[in-house]
């Protein structure tokens, strides 16, 4: 008899994989959030620690609708989806027949409709091509690349900011603001933690300035402020003894670096700093959202190179640990970095992700290192995973002994209420 047959529900397991001493094992929350939770504590405490957060830590659906921002397949969907007629900010049918004809280039093709930053790479390469080339029929190519471009941008700038979380929805906000509150317990006698993001929305920055944190982005200055990578070198630090000039580091410091771009970067040409930071850029072709092999400040120049360079610094120190989360291994540079600190003894990967993809991630297991870490599944409740940034979140990351205290006294306060009283709440 099933599960449905005899009115029981479906087991809710998950899988943490380490190496072949798991290998295929599965875990009811019963048992395996505190052997998770454990681990975790224990990964968090090493020397060096850095976080790599994908577009999954952004989107959040609740009951059903998108409060957050939509991960980059269902993105790239609807902005290379064939429309019957055309549609304001999106590719139109004149463009997109031509880029079939005179290039061959059909961006409704698989490779581009799952990952929109595939087809930025596309694009930006082709107008590096054709911007130097001599031919007049390269000129007319070079309008309708540049204008796709130009949409893309607008495409990922309007969804970065608008919806639910611009009218008051503050669900996602409420996850980075937790996942911070939970980073900063972190022993102030350790290196600070570094928190990579391909993502460009300002999350991050917002939950940190909420919560009072102070963090280096690579920016510094007040009223202009510009990309300066010296500032990945800056520390935190209070003065406890104005006599003996004795300092000690500032609990909750952060790094962040956004290694693909931010809506909130703009260009100029003012010397040798020419990336500006505000709270937003309110002209969407101007903003920086990927490393452009096509322009100065390309994957290969400032400031894209500065941020790389700093993740492979990091995570190949030893005694380091990565935590992946919402990040499906779709980007091969960053994979090829991953990697290589991969041949350092001491370096631990833990992956927040759907164990059963296909691809890196089944490259990753096959492997069966007991350094890497894959943590996914079902959820505690249907339709709940366990990879998920928000179960991460309540689940698997250490409560802080505040959190533990406010529960407590929640539930000592829920079993002295008047029953009368409790029904009404229910």
């Amino acid at each position: 008899m099933s599960d449905s047959e005899d009115g029981e529900k479906p087991k809710q397991v998950f899988q943490f994989i380490r190496g072949s001493e798991s290998d295929g094992r599965e875990y009811d929350w019963a048992e395996g959030a505190e052997i998770v939770r454990k681990a975790l504590a224990e990964s968090l405490n090493a020397k060096n620690v850095a976080f790599l957060l994908g577009a999954g830590c952004s989107s959040l659906r609740v009951n059903g609708a998108e409060v957050g921002i939509p991960t980059m397949a269902p993105l790239a969907e609807e902005f290379t989806k064939k429309l019957e007629e055309d549609v304001p900010g999106l590719p139109t049918a004149k463009e997109r027949q031509a880029l079939i004809d005179r290039l061959g280039i059909d961006i409704g093709a698989d490779e581009y409709a799952r990952n929109l930053e595939r087809l930025m790479e596309l694009l930006h390469s082709l107008r590096f091509s054709l911007g130097r080339s001599s031919l007049e029929a390269a000129k007319r190519d070079l309008e309708i690349v540049e204008s796709i471009i130009a949409k893309v941008q607008g495409f990922l700038w309007e969804k970065c900011t608008q919806g639910k979380f611009a009218e008051g929805d503050r669900s996602v906000l409420n996850l980075y603001e937790t996942f911070y509150r939970k980073l900063v317990l972190r022993d102030r006698s350790l290196p600070r933690p570094w928190i990579f993001t391909t993502n460009y929305d300002l999350f991050n920055e917002t939950a940190m300035d909420r919560l009072g944190l102070p963090y280096a982005n690579g920016f510094s200055g007040v009223v202009e402020r510009r990309f300066n990578p010296a500032t990945f070198r800056y520390a935190l630090a209070e003065q406890l003894d104005l006599t003996s000039r004795k300092w000690s580091a500032v609990d909750g410091f952060v790094y962040l670096c956004k290694i693909h771009g931010s809506i909130s970067w703009t260009e100029d040409d003012h010397g040798l700093y020419p990336i500006r930071e505000a709270a937003a850029s309110n002209e969407p072709g101007k903003v920086m959202i990927y490393p452009t092999p096509a322009k100065q400040n390309a994957s290969l120049g400032s400031p894209y190179a500065d941020l790389f360079r700093e993740f492979q610094s990091r995570v190949v120190r030893e005694q380091s640990v990565l935590f992946t989360m919402g990040y499906a291994f779709g980007d091969e540079h960053i994979n090829n970095i991953i990697y290589q600190a991969l041949t350092i003894p001491t370096f631990r990967l833990v992956i927040f992700v759907d164990p059963t993809l296909k691809g890196e991630i089944e490259k990753l297991k096959a492997l069966r290192d007991p350094r890497i870490w894959i943590i996914g599944g079902d959820g505690p409740q249907a339709g709940r995973k366990a990879h998920y940034f928000d179960t991460i979140i309540e689940q698997f990351l250490p409560q802080r002994p505040s959190e533990r205290i406010d529960d407590a006294i929640r539930k000592v306060l829920e079993a002295m209420s008047p029953p009368r009283k409790r029904e009404e709440a229910e």
